[in-house]
C-alpha cells in the first residue's frame, strides 16, 4: 500500500477531497518527523510507538565477497507494534 492508496482510503471514509486528505496526511508524517529528529518518542494509542535510537559505528561484512565493510554511526528509528495491534494481526478472519 502505498500513500496515495493511503490517501484514498481515507479521502473515500471521510468525505473530504482528496487534496484535502493528502495535506493532513502529509502534515502528520511531518509532525513525526520532526519529533524523531528531535529525539522524541511518538506514542499512536492503538497502534504502537516510534522511537529514534542511534547506532553504534561497526565493521560488517560483505556477504558476496567476505570483504569487511564499514557502517558509519547513524540515526535509526524503532516500531514496536501496541498489544491492540498484535491482537489484531493475530485474531482470525472468518
Amino acid at each position: 500500500m502505498t500513500k496515495a492508496d493511503i490517501v484514498d482510503i481515507i479521502s473515500e471514509g471521510t468525505g473530504l477531497t482528496k487534496v484535502e486528505t493528502q495535506a493532513v496526511v502529509d502534515g502528520f508524517m511531518a509532525t513525526v518527523q520532526y519529533a524523531l529528529k528531535k529525539g522524541e518518542r511518538v506514542d499512536l494509542r492503538g497502534f504502537g510507538s516510534f522511537r529514534p535510537v542511534r547506532r553504534k559505528a561497526r565493521i560488517a561484512r560483505n556477504p558476496k565477497t567476505n570483504d569487511p565493510v564499514n557502517v558509519p554511526e547513524h540515526n535509526t528509528v524503532l516500531f514496536k507494534p501496541s498489544k491492540d495491534l498484535k491482537t489484531f494481526l493475530n485474531k482470525e478472519s472468518k
